[in-house]
């Protein structure tokens, strides 16, 4: 449902937007610095040349064409960073989850005493945080035998 728009963006913030693309655009296309640099001051100088337009379906339809034009022209393999959603390397590395730090061998726990002192504390912390939110389990299991 990414299709669906889920909030109303105003002139400035659609205008924002459409040039950013622009310029992601530009950057796909650019054999080097040099160019990506000389395309995205020309593509910047055609916002300016319309920036003081007050005809109000002048400027839509000059929003619409240049998505339309930016879309037709899109790039076959459009730029990812590696590590983000669609990049060549993301979800490679997977998170361990915190209860894995649990069972280090306490050689292996000596070596960082102090973060392993304080992740103690942050347990027991979190502890009597989720008891006064939701009650001690083992308590009421063993009042109710």
């Amino acid at each position: 449902m990414a299709y669906l728009q889920t909030e109303i963006l105003g002139h400035t913030q659609k205008v924002c937007r459409l040039y950013k693309s622009a310029l992601k655009h530009v950057f796909e296309y650019a054999p080097n610095r040099a160019a990506y640099r000389y395309a995205a001051v020309c593509v910047r100088q055609k916002f300016e040349e319309n920036r003081h337009l007050t005809d109000a379906l002048k400027v839509q339809t000059l929003i619409e064409d240049t998505k339309e034009e930016l879309f037709q022209k899109q790039h076959s393999h459009p730029f990812r960073y590696a590590t983000s959603p669609g990049g060549s390397a993301y979800g490679r590395e997977l998170k361990s989850p915190d209860w894995v730090l649990d069972l280090w061998s306490p050689d292996e726990k000596a070596q960082y005493p102090e973060y392993f002192a304080r992740r103690e504390e942050m347990k027991k912390e979190y502890t009597v945080y989720w008891e006064k939110k939701f009650g001690n389990k083992a308590e009421e299991l063993h009042h109710h035998h």
